[in-house]
C-alpha cells in the first residue's frame, strides 16, 4: 500500500497515577514501538487521569492538530474510574465498531476476561481514534489483531481510495 503521506498518530494514556506521577507508563511506549515497526510517526503522547473532561480535551486537540490515528491505551474496563468510551463516544462522529469487536473476539481466545472490555473505536473529522487495553501484553495483543486493517482505514479517511475492490 502506498500512501501520499505517512500516517501521523499521537497516544494518549489514561491512568491516574501515571498522570501524577507514581508509575511509569508502560503501555504509551509499547504503542510507540508498535507504530515504529508498522512506520507510523508519533506525533505526540500525552497522559491524562481517568476523568472524562482530561480525556476528552487530549483527544479533541489532537483531532484538531490533524492526526490521523489517535490510540488511547487504559480505562476501558469495569473499574468505577475506567471512563475512557465514554469520554470517546463524546468526541466521535461516527463509530467504527469493527475494530473493538475484533479486539474482544481475538482476545477471547487468550482469555476469558476480555469480555470485559468496554473499548469503542469511532471517527471524528478525519481521525480514526481507538481505545486500547492499559496493559502492555494486551496492547500489543490487540494491535496485532487489528494493524492490518488500520492504513486502509486511514487512507478511506484521506478519500485516497478511489476503487476499494481492486486491491
Amino acid at each position: 500500500m502506498v500512501f501520499m503521506r505517512k500516517i501521523r498518530a499521537g497516544i494518549i494514556t489514561v491512568s491516574d497515577r501515571a498522570s501524577r506521577g507514581e508509575r511509569n507508563d508502560v503501555s504509551g511506549p509499547e504503542i510507540a514501538r508498535w507504530a515504529e515497526n508498522m512506520d507510523i510517526e508519533i506525533v505526540e503522547e500525552a497522559i491524562v487521569p481517568d476523568e472524562i473532561p482530561d480525556i476528552r480535551k487530549s483527544l479533541t486537540d489532537f483531532v484538531e492538530k490533524g492526526f490521523d490515528l489517535i490510540l488511547t491505551t487504559g480505562g476501558t474496563g469495569f473499574a468505577p474510574r475506567d471512563v475512557t468510551p465514554e469520554a470517546t463516544r463524546a468526541v466521535i462522529d461516527r463509530e467504527a465498531p469493527g475494530f473493538a469487536e475484533a479486539m474482544r473476539a481475538k482476545s477471547l481466545t487468550i482469555t476469558p476476561h476480555a469480555v470485559l472490555s468496554r473499548a469503542v473505536s469511532g471517527i471524528c473529522r478525519q481521525s480514526l481514534i481507538i481505545n486500547l487495553p492499559g496493559s502492555p501484553k494486551a496492547v500489543r495483543e490487540n494491535l496485532g489483531f487489528i494493524e492490518k486493517a488500520i492504513p486502509h482505514a486511514i487512507m478511506l479517511l484521506r478519500n485516497e481510495v478511489k476503487d476499494c475492490g481492486s486491491n
